[in-house]
């Protein structure tokens, strides 16, 4: 069939406020030019993040309900933990109440100063992390990634050869591991290839250097090998994560993504040792090693949700509606990174704001303008993310689409918006950041429009 409809009959539905253009302009002032700052109520699509944002099953509403309280040993733990035994294989597997405090439990225990960790692409909070050890955060993505317009259907894989560099430039001493997101969110949602997870593989083993991921899209990332990798189309998604965490020695995992939930993390290790240090530090910071941070009911739609997200029937319907967004918008001029992401659309910004230099972050005035122009809330992924004092390589501006939230017709809302948007492009104004924080700016940092 053509059309993809949506797997799922809706039974709860939320009503939207609509906003008019007067009541906007004042609200993103209120807001010093950053929708981080919005109320929810104001907002009309919010596709700001698909983390934590997502529409829940009848089937993990139901599991909430047999959610086990116990402070120590929770039936409701041991649901979840063998339901991420049956889909990884790993068998150390530490709850927490999101990906962040799993980053910052592994960073602790193996960052710190002088040490590098090199990966494709590291996310915000992955960067922050591991710069919060004393550690440095280095980008190993392939060369083709930083071209939007490149069609190359793993755009995320690390470049092994820039690794082979990296081990022998710093020393393979300084690396206490290799990391690899799947898929590549700061490089546009795109995904990692079999192939270059088992190269990455084959150089980590020859300088004894463990591999993790940062394994918050897994299922979308093994359907792209399932669609694009020669000789896998004839596999189950399930067989795919299962060969993809096979080849690492732990993960860090946002469940607010793949995991379909609203709250949860989780950290899979294999080394008994690090495993126990962690056990130490997340009862220190987090909670009891069988419920992490998290309730019960908390654990037990986890627990649904990881079962719910390797359906293939959801992935083709998650990964066809992301790609209806980027081919609207590649038909009405805009540039985009190419092919379309696993959960986000980014629109190049640079492109289409030629006339707004970079020091007055073009993404964020395009992000401005999007909400002005319909409610629309998206979120820069260029300078003002990047939070150094040189120009982002891309300035884009993403997309992302909240897991069984919006329908058809309010991804066809956005595309109007964005009509109207691209013929008065030329109008938008950059900005001046007037409040810099020293972490993670982009959530709350402060700007004003630059008049002339």
């Amino acid at each position: 069939m053509k059309t993809i409809i949506e797997p799922f009959r809706i039974k709860v539905v939320e009503p939207l406020r609509m906003t008019t253009p007067e009541e906007r302009e004042r609200l993103l002032r209120e807001a010093a030019f950053n929708v981080f700052n919005l109320r929810s109520r104001d907002v009309l699509i919010d596709l700001l993040t698909d983390s934590g944002t997502g529409a829940m099953s009848s089937l993990q509403w139901a599991g909430i309900m047999q959610g086990d309280e116990s402070y120590a040993g929770a039936e409701s733990f041991y649901r979840f933990r063998d339901r991420m035994q049956e889909l990884t294989g790993f068998t150390h597997i530490l709850p927490t109440h999101q990906g962040r405090a799993s980053e910052r439990i592994l960073f602790e225990l193996v960052g710190g100063q002088g040490k590098v960790i090199p990966n494709n692409n590291h996310f915000d909070t992955t960067r922050a992390n591991i710069e919060h050890s004393g550690a440095e955060a280095v980008d190993l993505v392939v060369d083709q990634a930083r071209d939007p317009r490149a069609r190359h259907p793993f755009k995320g894989n690390m470049d092994v050869g820039k690794l082979e560099d990296l081990i022998c430039r710093v020393g393979r001493e300084r690396i206490p591991l290799c990391m690899v997101t799947v898929t590549n969110n700061a490089g546009g949602g795109q995904p990692v290839s079999l192939e270059n997870l088992k190269a990455v593989r084959a150089v980590c083993d020859r300088h004894g250097i463990p591999l993790f991921l940062d394994a918050c899209r897994f299922a979308e990332n093994a359907y792209f090998i399932k669609r694009r990798e020669p000789g896998q189309l004839h596999r189950s998604v399930r067989e795919i994560v299962r060969d993809m965490f096979a080849l690492a020695d732990g993960a860090t995992i946002s469940a607010k993504k793949d995991g379909l939930v609203n709250i949860g993390g989780v950290l899979l290790l294999k080394d008994q040792e690090l495993a126990q240090r962690a056990d130490a530090l997340l009862i220190l910071t987090e909670g009891f090693v069988t419920y992490g941070g998290l309730a019960g009911r908390d654990l037990e739609a986890m627990a649904q949700g990881f079962e719910e997200v390797v359906h293939e029937d959801y992935l083709a319907y998650r990964i066809r509606s992301v790609e209806y967004l980027g081919e609207k918008l590649l038909a009405l001029g805009y540039e985009i990174v190419e092919p379309p992401g696993g959960h986000a659309i980014y629109v190049n910004a640079g492109a289409l704001c030629p006339h707004i230099p970079a020091p007055q972050f073009p993404g964020q005035a395009l992000v401005c303008a999007l909400y002005r122009g319909g409610g629309i809330r998206a979120c820069e992924i260029g300078s003002v993310f990047a939070g150094s004092r040189e120009p982002a390589g891309m300035e884009l501006v993403r997309l992302a689409i909240p897991r069984r939230v919006y329908t058809q017709s309010h991804i066809d809302y956005v595309v109007e918006v964005c009509a109207e948007l691209f013929e008065r492009r030329r109008s938008f104004r950059g900005l001046r950041m007037v409040n810099a924080p020293p972490v993670l700016r982009h959530f709350t940092a402060r700007f004003e429009e630059v008049l002339s």
